[in-house]
């Protein structure tokens, strides 16, 4: 007689073991009455950031105070609930971490939830939370957003505090949060972000050539939806440099994610999941000479960028090239996402601008989504425009 399938935990092994606590809001705000949960990466007061590695989290002492992002949401009127599962280290795109093993897609269970932030966006999707904090260096909020069918947000670089946050590719690094509805993810944005007029975005340039990474099967139906948001053109992005951006982004993040952890892996010699360690080894080979080859390269995409979205204009991308990987996908093909997706990602990356994720439903019963990318400092145009498009679609288009 078979087996019943065993049912998953109640929060779907979104949450850190013993740090699933409680803090009261300390004012009242746009979130008042809300829930949020916080990446185990971001300090919380009282508790040990873990950064998803047990050696890590063994040499922590209990945060003085928490970020303050997160103080920021809590003066907003949220309640704190719990800290959340993160890929190791913040180091994969995958959502599956060998030390914390728990955590299921609740949308897709057969398949991975998408990471680094993927405690957080799997709180989000399965309803424990209004909303959660997560961590942006190459899609770490934007990836489990489209997997999972969240609205998610990476703002521009440098308008979220990276206080209290360990640090990553500190160049690339960014707060980002979840929500399952735009009028919340903009009302998250207007209690953390900083006020400014940037001018409202009327223009879409759908980016051609970031579709051709896109599964064949699923380019024409995203495409599709992205003229259903009412394009007034197209654009070139890469303009044929698809393996500049990628090998750019290679190396100026590697470089300085070994600057920032390499001395701790050295000397405390951590119990790393295979390809973490062999990503981290990769870190440690990017030489001086390679980040000074790449530096103008990365400000020769920025330019191009904002030549091509000047204010009140937008790109449209998709947000990763294929649905949520299956749980046992081999090694090949998790090579391939990483190569395609990381190639997209790493646009707003390299430009240090902000990004909204849109979800639009189900494809072949998965979710998908696209991407909408604008000048940095738009971040507030960006979430007034996720609200008018989220209210036209009634936050998602079935694209079966």
């Amino acid at each position: 007689m078979a087996l019943a399938p065993r049912p998953p935990p109640t929060d779907y092994g979104a949450f850190v073991d013993g740090a699933n606590c409680r803090g009261q809001a300390t004012g009242r705000g746009v979130l008042d009455g809300r829930t949020f949960a916080v990446k185990d990466l971001i300090d919380v007061a009282g508790w040990r950031t873990g950064a998803g590695n047990p050696t890590w989290l063994a040499q922590q002492a209990p945060a003085q105070r928490s970020a303050p992002v997160v103080e920021k949401a809590l003066v907003a009127g949220a309640t704190f609930i719990g800290k959340t599962v993160t890929d190791e280290l913040a180091f994969s795109l995958e959502g599956r971490n060998v030390h914390y093993d728990r955590l299921i897609n609740p949308v897709c269970p057969g398949r991975l939830p998408g990471g680094s932030s993927s405690g957080s966006a799997v709180a989000v999707a399965a309803g424990l939370v209004d909303f959660a904090l997560g961590t942006d260096t190459g899609g770490s909020v934007r990836v489990p957003a489209n997997f999972l069918g969240l609205f998610g947000f990476r703002p521009s670089h440098g308008a979220i505090s990276l206080d209290g946050v360990v640090p990553f590719a500190p160049s690339y690094d960014t707060v980002g949060w979840f929500a399952r509805d735009a009028e919340l993810l903009a009302d998250v944005g207007a209690a953390l972000l900083p006020r400014n007029d940037a001018a409202p975005i009327t223009k879409l340039l759908l980016a051609r050539d970031a579709f051709a990474l896109v599964d064949a099967t699923l380019a024409p139906a995203l495409a599709a939806k992205a003229v259903s948001l009412g394009l007034f053109g197209e654009a070139a992005v890469f303009d044929g440099e698809e393996s500049a951006y990628l090998e750019c982004y290679r190396v100026l993040q590697g470089a300085e994610i070994w600057q920032s952890l390499g001395a701790w892996i050295t000397a405390a010699k951590p119990n790393f999941a295979a390809d973490i360690g062999e990503r981290f080894a990769g870190a440690a080979a990017v030489t001086a000479d390679q980040v000074e080859r790449f530096r103008p390269v990365r400000a020769a995409i920025r330019a191009r960028f904002e030549a091509l979205a000047p204010g009140g204009t937008a790109i449209v991308i998709p947000t990763t090239p294929c649905v949520a990987l299956p749980r046992n996908a081999p090694g090949h093909v998790i090579g391939d996402f990483y190569r395609r997706a990381l190639t997209v990602t790493s646009i707003a990356g390299h430009c240090g601008a902000p990004q909204l994720a849109l979800p639009l439903g189900l494809w072949q019963g998965c979710p998908v989504g696209l991407s909408i990318i604008a000048t940095r400092g738009s971040d507030g145009a960006l979430l007034d425009l996720a609200r008018k498009l989220a209210a036209r679609s009634n936050s998602g288009v079935t694209t079966e």
